[in-house]
């Protein structure tokens, strides 16, 4: 796994270019004293942000470089951008098929120096994925074009987080109808393992505690509300005990998410993408942080879209963005810092 060294800064990609992305990586830089935020950079047209931090009146000096080591000299005084060519013009809100292949080189080149140890982490901008099926990508989001991308034998999980709450659904980009049929067993157990590795080596939790979702009300009320408890989940949560890992469920949704329910456990386990994500936005939707486990980098997403209908009015929140950056660098320091334990489940 790379190392993160006194020199590495955290890379963020540009997202769709007509959307908010480039507006909350200069605010989250002009807010970088307040914030704590760790250095980064940003992989964008560094003309293109500097007109946009300009037309704004947004504070920000902007500073070309041509490599991600010397982005850490520049940040305090100046936003470090990392020049890649736009091949078409952006209009904020209106999306242009011509820049889609810059956005995929952004992704790219990210993921080339996190695996070289040339920078600590990754963090990415929303983006627009109808535009980049323009140029090839055949993916559902970035979590699995990341995987993809990290070589054979990546499994990739989603954990959404934020000071609330942590949650991991088991499935992510499907139909709701989909998504029931795609749930089992090894999937439920899967995605708790790699959750439960996450919360030990990238969060510092030294037992962590599982709850696991029902998929059905009442937890299915023993089969009469339907069979995937008692024929999926139970099973996926004996194989989890066997393996050690303390683990409660399955747990009714309508009842895990209250505060003192949130306090009994460390992650949940969802079976669908809403289960998982309606909580946690109702919880905190500002400081929701996307996080890829089970990477060989590390990877946070604000945990929003591209907000096309705001992009260019100068309202966008960076509070998501700034979340993502201090996560970001609190798992590679950790990593970095921290001699993992050899002890598997």
């Amino acid at each position: 796994m790379p190392q993160l060294t006194a020199s590495s800064a955290l890379a963020v990609t540009m997202g769709e270019p007509a959307g908010i992305g480039a507006e909350i990586t200069i605010k989250a830089w002009a807010m970088r004293n307040e914030a704590r935020l760790p250095p980064f950079l940003l992989i964008d047209d560094p003309e293109r942000i500097d007109a946009l931090a300009q037309h704004s009146k947004l504070a920000a000096r902007v500073v070309r470089i041509s490599e991600p080591e010397e982005a850490e000299a520049v940040f305090p005084s100046a936003l470090p951008v990392l020049p890649i060519t736009l091949d078409g013009p952006v209009v904020p809100g209106h999306p242009n098929k011509a820049t889609a292949r810059a956005v995929v080189d952004a992704i790219d080149l990210a993921v080339e120096w996190a695996l070289s140890g040339r920078i600590s982490g990754i963090v990415t901008n929303p983006i627009q994925k109808q535009v980049l099926y323009a140029v090839g990508f055949d993916y559902p989001g970035h979590t699995e074009y990341l995987a993809d991308l990290s070589g054979e034998g990546v499994a990739p999980v989603m954990m959404l987080a934020c000071p609330e709450l942590r949650v991991v659904p088991v499935t992510v980009h499907l139909s709701l109808r989909d998504a029931i049929a795609a749930i089992d067993r090894d999937a439920v157990v899967r995605n708790a393992i790699v959750a439960w590795r996450a919360l030990r080596d990238d969060f510092g939790i030294a037992a962590p505690r599982i709850a696991v979702a029902a998929l059905n009300p009442h937890a299915g009320e023993g089969g009469a509300l339907g069979a995937e408890e008692n024929d999926i989940i139970v099973p996926a949560i004996e194989i989890l005990r066997d393996r050690g890992l303390d683990i409660m469920g399955p747990v009714p949704a309508d009842v895990l998410f209250h505060a003192s329910a949130r306090s009994t456990y460390d992650v949940a386990i969802c079976m669908y993408h809403d289960q998982a994500l309606i909580p946690l936005k109702t919880l905190n939707f500002e400081q929701g942080v996307n996080i890829t486990l089970g990477l060989p980098f590390v990877r946070t997403s604000p945990d929003h879209g591209t907000a096309l209908n705001i992009a260019g009015t100068g309202t966008a929140n960076p509070a998501s963005l700034i979340a993502a950056l201090n996560m970001a660098d609190a798992i590679a320091r950790r990593r970095a810092a921290v001699a993992l334990p050899t002890t598997q489940v």
